[in-house]
């Protein structure tokens, strides 16, 4: 049987990591403040935040690379307080991969087995078990100067995965790879979580990597957490403005909020009327965030009162592959971001009006 026990999605009600009110200040600096954060067994969990926000201190925490300066740190029902970072449930996989250059692929991978005194034979099967998942098995007798960077980080995981670890610790492990093989490891990353079934916390500032990775997203800014919840929560439904906008594109318009009906009427700072979707307890500024796919354009007016209609110019256009994004100027001075597929839309005129308009229940009111 293989020592790699899977984990079913019906059994993710437990929780392998719980930080309760944990504080990290450097010199007089809070780094991290009173963190309360859970990830159920299982789960692949991020950590998203821009730099300098607390996240790999948080990861460094969870490692025993740093002591909290208030707070605890639970791994699997087990306080953390007092146990240093070599026996602590967890692994972690660093974005210099820092592997023995004198050592082959396999006995990189065996290295910790031979320090914790794990017989020869197991350890041979535990190590080409781990460099079988990784697809490196084929190469165990390389040495690292060989491999591709892509071949590295393989080699750096399977070395993390071959302890058993409780916990998989990630620290922005594909940062130093190009676009491409870096798309090609996030798939092999999320293939390998759900093969073993293993709780991963990936720490990165690239918002496409944490939404088409995890479970769960955990947002982070001046070392406090914003927001936690699925991808599709964390984006299509931001509880801040800062999530908002740092989650993907968005269009931002900042203004007074007042309750109409059903709606919330928003004046902006420019003078723009905007009805959005009604939160409650609102304050009297808000922000109101429209995607850019959410904006429908048009070289035609509209037909009636069309809510949340506006004129404006074509000021530029970044292509995306698939689709394009436009940059608009309006007549108030505002710019507008507006997705569109490039197949079937005949790009505007830049000296020629055009028009913009999204629903209501496609802008959000938020704040900070």
């Amino acid at each position: 049987m293989p020592f790699f026990a899977k984990a079913k999605p019906t059994e993710l009600s437990g929780f392998d990591l719980q930080l309760h009110h944990v504080s990290k200040v450097f010199n007089g600096e809070i780094a991290v403040q009173e963190l309360n954060l859970a990830v159920r067994t299982g789960e692949f969990f991020s950590i998203l935040g821009p730099s300098g926000c607390g996240k790999t201190t948080t990861l460094r925490l969870v490692a025993g690379f740093e002591q909290p300066s208030t707070g605890e740190v639970v791994i699997q029902d087990q306080s953390m307080e007092r146990v240093p970072a070599h026996r602590r449930p967890v692994n972690t996989v660093f974005q210099t991969y820092a592997l023995f250059q004198h050592l082959t692929v396999a006995e990189n991978v065996a290295f910790g087995l031979r320090i914790s005194g794990v017989k020869r034979a197991e350890r041979r099967n535990r190590v080409q078990e781990a460099l079988r998942l990784v697809q490196m098995h084929e190469l165990a007798d390389r040495m690292p100067r060989h491999l591709s960077g892509g071949q590295q980080q393989r080699v750096a995981l399977a070395r993390a995965i071959v302890n058993r670890p409780a916990v998989l610790l990630l620290d922005e492990p594909l940062a130093a790879l190009d676009l491409k093989l870096r798309q090609q490891m996030q798939l092999e990353l999320v293939t390998l979580q759900r093969q073993l079934g293993m709780t991963f916390i990936l720490v990165t500032h690239d918002q496409d990597e944490a939404l088409s990775l995890s479970d769960r997203i955990a947002v982070m800014r001046q070392g406090q957490i914003d927001q936690v919840g699925t991808p599709s929560e964390v984006y299509d439904h931001p509880q801040t403005a800062f999530v908002a906008d740092f989650i993907g594109e968005t269009n931002l318009f900042w203004g007074k909020a007042q309750p109409q009906g059903n709606f919330v009427r928003v004046v902006s700072d420019r003078g723009l009327t905007i009805f959005a979707q009604s939160r409650a307890e609102i304050p009297e500024t808000v922000a109101v965030s429209v995607r850019p796919e959410k904006v429908k354009l048009s070289l035609k007016p509209p037909q009636g009162n069309v809510p949340n209609c506006f004129t404006g110019s074509l000021e530029s256009v970044m292509y995306k592959g698939t689709h394009a994004l436009l940059v608009l100027r309006l007549g108030s001075g505002d710019r507008v971001k507006v997705l569109y597929p490039k197949a079937n839309v005949v790009l505007p005129d830049p000296l020629a009006a055009v028009y913009i308009a999204w629903h209501p229940t496609d802008a959000l009111i938020v704040w900070d």
